[in-house]
Order: C-alpha cells, then sequence, then structure tokens
C-alpha cells in the first residue's frame, strides 16, 4: 500500500446538531401580558394620542368592569371602542353574540331596544325572541345620559348581572361582556343624569381631553389615506377570560396596599368637602383593577404606585362633594395622602 495514503488521516466525522426544541408556549403571567400587549397595540394603532385612556380602558376590560368616558363629541371613543371589539376574534361565544355593537340614546328608546323583544313567528306559531345590540362582547353606548332612567336601568342591570330578563326570561350576556359608555360634560340640556347608585356600576370614569398637538397632526396627516392592516393579531376571546383568571390568581395584593385601600376610602368619607363617600363595591372593584396595572407594568405583584394611580378614576364619578369643591381628584389624593404615606413607608421597610 502506498506510504502516502498509509499515512493519510481520515477525519472523525462530528456527530449530527441535535433538533432544535420547539419554542415553549407562553404561560401564566407572560401569557396574560402577551394579551393585554396585543390589544393595546391594535388599539393604539387605531387611536392616536390616547395611550393613558387605553391603557385604562384595558384594565377595566380585564378587571370585568366598564367604563365611563366623558368627552367631547369627535375625540375618537366611537373608533377605540370599535377597535378594541374588533380585535377579539369569537372562538366559543354563542352565534349572536357579536364583537362590538353601537348605540345611540335617545329620549324616545325603550328598555327593549336595547335588551331586545319576543317576536311572533307565523311558522312556528310562537314567541321567539329577538337579541337586542346588548348581546356583544363590546357594547358602545353613545349619550347614556340622553335617555330615561327607565332605559338606563335596564342597561346598568344587564352590566351588573350579565345577563337580561324579558317575560321573565332570563337570557344571558356574554361571559366578556363590556360596556364603554359616553356622556358630554357641556351638554346639559334634555338629559338625564345618572344617580350615584346607578353610576357605581362603572369601574372607571374617565375624563378625555384634546389630544395634543402632534398626535392632532399625525392624525391630519394620516386622514385619507388607505391604512395598513395591524401586523398584531388579533386576540381570542378565550385568551382575554383566561387572561382575568391568570391576573387573580397570579399578581399579588399585599394585606398593607388593602389596609390603604380601606383607609383611604374612610379618609374621604369623613372628609368635610364630601357629602357621600364611596361604597364597599368600588374596594372590590379596586382590587383587580390594581393587579392589572401591575401587570401592564411587568409586576407580579400590586405597588403603591398602582393605587395612587387609579384613586382618581376610580371614585371620582363616586362621590358628591358640596359646593364650591369642583376638583374631585385633588379631594381624593388628599384625603388618600395619608394611608399612601403610610403604605410607601411599609414597603420600604418591607424592601
Amino acid at each position: 500500500m502506498n506510504d502516502a495514503m498509509t499515512d493519510t488521516k481520515i477525519p472523525a466525522l462530528e456527530p449530527p446538531p441535535a433538533p432544535a426544541e420547539p419554542p415553549q408556549a407562553a404561560t401564566g403571567l407572560d401569557a396574560a401580558l402577551g394579551v393585554v400587549e396585543r390589544l393595546r397595540g391594535r388599539v393604539r394603532d387605531h387611536v392616536l394620542g390616547r395611550d393613558e385612556v387605553i391603557d385604562l380602558v384595558i384594565v377595566a376590560m380585564l378587571a370585568d368592569g366598564h367604563v365611563l368616558l366623558e368627552d367631547y363629541p369627535g375625540s375618537g371613543k366611537t373608533t377605540l371602542a370599535k377597535a378594541l371589539g374588533e380585535s377579539i376574534v369569537d372562538d366559543g361565544a354563542a352565534g349572536h353574540i357579536a364583537a362590538f355593537r353601537r348605540v345611540q340614546f335617545t329620549p324616545d328608546l325603550l328598555p327593549s331596544d336595547i335588551t331586545g323583544v319576543m317576536v311572533f313567528d307565523t311558522e312556528s306559531a310562537s314567541f321567539q325572541f329577538r337579541h337586542g345590540p346588548v348581546f356583544a362582547q363590546v357594547l358602545l353606548v353613545d349619550e347614556i345620559n340622553r335617555t330615561s332612567p327607565k332605559v338606563q336601568a335596564a342597561l346598568l342591570e344587564s352590566m351588573a348581572e350579565k345577563q337580561v330578563t324579558v317575560d321573565n326570561v332570563s337570557h344571558p350576556l356574554d361571559e366578556l361582556f363590556f360596556v364603554i359608555a359616553t356622556q358630554n360634560p357641556l351638554d346639559v340640556a334634555g338629559t338625564y343624569p345618572l344617580p350615584l347608585a346607578q353610576i357605581d356600576r362603572f369601574l372607571f370614569k374617565v375624563r378625555m381631553h384634546h389630544i395634543d398637538r402632534d398626535a392632532e397632526l399625525a392624525v391630519l396627516d394620516t386622514w385619507g389615506t388607505p391604512k395598513a392592516a395591524c401586523t398584531l393579531p388579533q386576540v381570542a376571546r378565550s385568551e382575554v377570560l383566561a387572561a382575568r383568571r391568570t391576573v387573580r390568581e397570579g399578581v399579588g395584593v399585599s394585606q398593607q396596599v388593602k389596609e390603604a385601600l380601606v383607609d383611604a376610602a374612610r379618609s374621604l368619607r369623613e372628609d368635610k368637602r364630601v357629602v357621600q363617600g364611596v361604597s364597599t363595591r368600588s374596594l372590590v372593584q379596586a382590587i383587580p383593577a390594581m393587579q392589572t396595572r401591575a401587570l401592564l407594568k411587568g409586576r407580579d405583584f400590586v405597588a403603591p404606585e398602582d393605587l395612587e394611580y387609579l384613586l382618581p378614576p376610580l371614585l371620582w364619578h363616586r362621590i358628591e362633594l358640596i359646593p364650591g369643591a369642583d376638583d374631585p381628584a385633588a379631594v381624593i389624593l388628599s384625603a388618600a395622602e395619608k394611608p399612601l404615606e403610610r403604605l410607601a413607608k411599609a414597603t420600604l421597610r418591607r424592601g
């Protein structure tokens, strides 16, 4: 055999690369945060200059609450609600549940125009229930204070119990049922203001202001031009419901936070500027709201800043002030100053 061939070394074969492991699906709070980010991204893609309002609306949805928007005409409330509704794809609701519905409240509206009505079917010779617009995942109610108290009560009953009763038969609403109601702060002629007992059903009252100059210019620049489709995928209805449960179970709320919340409410009730204080219901609703806000900030625990940030939109529509006291946010934060200070000190000691 040739010496050159004898001295030749055959290189050792390298083992084949290990197959790449499939990416692990996000679980727990990571999955819930992903749902929130997709919702937020899709809505922000349609609504410019309203990032803070969008966050509060998403917090309310995941906290299983409802939102009252006090706004001016043409502020983008319909676009916001529609973008939110169309960002959620139905993957299990009944066929009569729509993703989004809008109802314009007027003085001549009837409760059946909202909840639905029994109609006679000539083929079956029986009455059948025709579902009203309340059977939706996201319902926009424009100018809620422009209709009669009877219609307001019918809607608020649906918000509280997630069902409507027609001819002594109860019809369940979708588990995701979420209401965005609006009212004009300056238009008082021909209105029926919501009493405190009914307005207490709303988790947040959000006061919208005109967007800033840059955002307004961006709206003008994009008007009339074809809008590119949002690259973020829609969110499944089941994902939103799962995120609700995950936030309730996975975001911690310390005893100190609960004590600060209760002490702030009690201090507000005792404030001489307050005629009627806040309900215990509002404190119960505050817990999932703070948990969701903590998730938006990437935390698995509620921090003092969550409570301080949410107190005004959570409480200012639930209190009645004496004449001359026209800044409920200032009254709320003033009453909550000492409880928040004690909470901050307790948090520092624990850290």
